[in-house]
């Protein structure tokens, strides 16, 4: 029995929690849904990589919803808290509610409907080293599939470069390590969505644009298509995103996942299903980003999250 999940750039092999993947933000899926060097601009890239979340982030939170196919939304909510002893520590809690399934018999007959989801508790610490910054998150899985619950205990191990002149961060990130805590029944064999990615951020010096390049799935090396051309195989662990900087306060967020891309096309022809598209307005203290990922002709998944500086807040209300 393996459990539900959204499927996002992962056709090798059949893996539990595939939700894992799914972008928790949506300044994330808006640059293509994988990143691990995009550091200290927003407290969700925790949930990519721990050494992302830096003391500025402290007394930042986030809250934000995942409009995905059908009728399966995912919640999810962060939080950079700064404790006395042991400094800043990122919390984070996302559920993904997949609706009312119908269930089928071994005959094919109906059984009635049921509901279904998936939920992971991260926390997540980072600690700086000269120009190199390590972090660790521990995470909670829990999965109930009509009545068949999994749980496991996981942990990323991430660090990054941190470029001491230029705007460069280079990362790395191992993800979901662990193990079960429960299978989901008594013959079942869960495979856990372990993966290596390794990325770059890089912004000119005088270019208005950001730019971020991501390999991951690299623990499938050679497995997410039979027969490919070498060019296939190398765009199908690739993620490109970019941030043009249109104003201090106002970006615009574009990206490419190459795996996707592969994914869709054999049912949908090539079309633009591995692009896509965001914007972040932040207006004082509050951050709105927005992102649109397109999947088939009238179908597509928008994410809308919403970033705020606690501490800021009540340093102006104490002023006040």
């Amino acid at each position: 029995m393996h459990g539900v999940g959204l499927a996002w750039a992962q056709s090798a092999g059949i893996k539990s929690f595939q939700f894992l993947n799914v972008p928790a933000h949506a300044r994330l899926s808006a640059l293509g849904g994988v990143n691990v060097s995009l550091a200290d601009y927003d407290v969700n890239f925790g949930f990519n990589n721990p050494a992302l979340t830096s003391d500025t982030l402290a007394g930042f939170a986030s809250a934000g919803y995942l409009f995905y196919l059908a009728d399966i939304g995912q919640a999810t909510f962060t939080y950079a808290h700064r404790f006395n002893k042991v400094g800043v520590v990122m919390l984070g809690v996302r559920h993904v509610n997949y609706g009312e399934v119908i269930g089928y018999d071994a005959s094919g007959a109906e059984t009635g409907t049921f509901k279904s989801g998936d939920t992971e508790i991260v926390v997540g610490k980072s600690h700086q080293v000269g120009v190199f910054r390590l972090g660790i998150s521990v995470k909670g899985v829990f999965s109930n599939v009509a009545g068949f619950r999994g749980s496991a205990l996981l942990a990323d191990f991430g660090g990054v470069f941190v470029h001491p002149h230029r705007q460069m961060v280079v990362g790395m990130v191992i993800r979901n390590l662990g193990f079960m805590v429960n299978e989901y029944s008594e013959t079942s064999n869960t495979e856990l969505p372990v993966d290596v990615q390794i990325g770059s951020t890089y912004k000119p010096e005088h270019m208005p644009v950001r730019f971020s390049t991501t390999l991951y799935n690299l623990t499938n090396l050679g497995k997410a298509y039979r027969d490919q051309s070498l060019v296939t195989e190398v765009f199908s662990h690739l993620n490109i995103g970019a941030e043009l900087l249109i104003h201090k306060h106002i970006n615009l967020l574009v990206g490419y996942n190459g795996l996707r891309q592969q994914e869709l096309k054999d049912f949908n022809g090539a079309g633009m299903h591995g692009f896509t598209v965001g914007f972040s307005i932040k207006v004082k203290q509050v951050e709105c980003v927005v992102s649109r990922a397109s999947y088939s002709v009238g179908n597509a998944a928008y994410a809308f999250t919403l970033n705020l500086n606690t501490n800021a807040m009540l340093m102006k209300r104490k002023e006040l």
